[in-house]
């Protein structure tokens, strides 16, 4: 069974919350498409240190706040008839952040909490977005979350 993470980089701005999303390469799976950062944990990783990894080598960002979200992203992949639950994590940019991006990504942008729904098609990824903003926003990250200050 394939583990995977994805990885919600996002950055505040007087109460608003936005969140970077990165389109897919052509010649990659999910083409096209706008996403949060993701990818597959390596043997003996721990999803915490994949998904650090992950949001290093795809954008290039080391977060100084880092938390895993309490929830995960639950569908059916029909192509491998697996139910895939993936560990959702949140990582907060500084306002200035602008992404280097890998080959897997052909552009970036920010998206407020109100465009989610016109970018991301995934509905188990637009309620994980709209529940970490509404955590931010309401200033409710437990300690217990938090994996990297």
């Amino acid at each position: 069974m394939k583990k995977l993470i994805d990885a919600y980089i996002y950055r505040e701005s007087s109460k608003n919350i936005e969140f970077l999303i990165l389109q897919r390469a052509k010649n990659k799976i999910y083409a096209g498409q706008w996403r949060m950062v993701g990818g597959k944990v390596k043997e003996n990783e721990d999803y915490a240190d994949a998904a650090l990894r992950e949001i290093q080598e795809e954008i290039q960002l080391t977060p100084s706040f880092f938390w895993v979200v309490p929830s995960v992203n639950t569908f059916f992949e029909a192509k491998t008839n697996q139910i895939l639950h993936i560990p959702a994590f949140a990582a907060k940019a500084p306002d200035s952040f602008s992404p280097t991006l890998d080959d897997e990504h052909t552009q970036y942008k920010w998206i407020s909490v109100s465009q989610i729904s016109t970018h991301i098609f995934w509905p188990e990824q637009q309620r994980l977005m709209k529940m970490i903003a509404t955590i931010v926003q309401n200033g409710h990250v437990v300690t217990e979350w938090v994996l990297k200050p």
